[in-house]
């Protein structure tokens, strides 16, 4: 009986470890940062495509 309170002791400490829960944290925001770039790199590529095209064609017409 003793030998299952000690293990019971044991997990409920595992639970209670927050030595790791910084780096999931970091983690999480860097993630969430990265998520973000993308999306925001898509319209930003979108635009300057667009600009690019732009460039090209006048160019292209004084030429």
């Amino acid at each position: 009986m003793q030998d299952f309170f000690l293990k019971l002791y044991v997990k409920a400490q595992i639970f209670r470890e927050t030595h790791g829960q910084d780096l999931i944290e970091y983690a999480l925001v860097a993630a969430m940062i990265a998520l973000a770039a993308i999306a925001g790199m898509n319209s930003v590529a979108t635009a300057v495509k667009a600009a690019f095209t732009t460039i090209g064609t006048t160019l292209t017409s004084y030429t």
